[in-house]
């Protein structure tokens, strides 16, 4: 299963979001630090979901990245996230 499929269910499963893009930009890092051969690397994710609501930007952030998990955020580099309530 790809990275980009691996956030994606992720998100799905923990904040069930009525928007959801998960967008792999690594070949925009070609030649820069953190690319990998094959991409995923670098992810931007957009999300709206009711979860969002009320929480300040670093507990979103903090949210999705305990939702995607130590282990997946170990393998990828960048993640450039757009978050917020629908």
């Amino acid at each position: 299963m790809s990275r980009a499929t691996r956030i994606r269910t992720a998100l799905e499963q923990a904040f069930a979001p009525v928007e959801l893009e998960v967008e792999d930009e690594s070949e925009a890092h070609r030649g820069h630090a953190g690319y990998q051969d094959g991409g995923e690397s670098h992810f931007r994710v957009r999300m709206r979901a009711a979860a969002m609501a009320g929480q300040s930007r670093i507990a979103r952030h903090r949210a999705v990245h305990a939702a995607i998990g130590p282990d997946l955020m170990g393998e990828i580099h960048a993640l450039a996230l757009d978050l917020d309530a629908p």
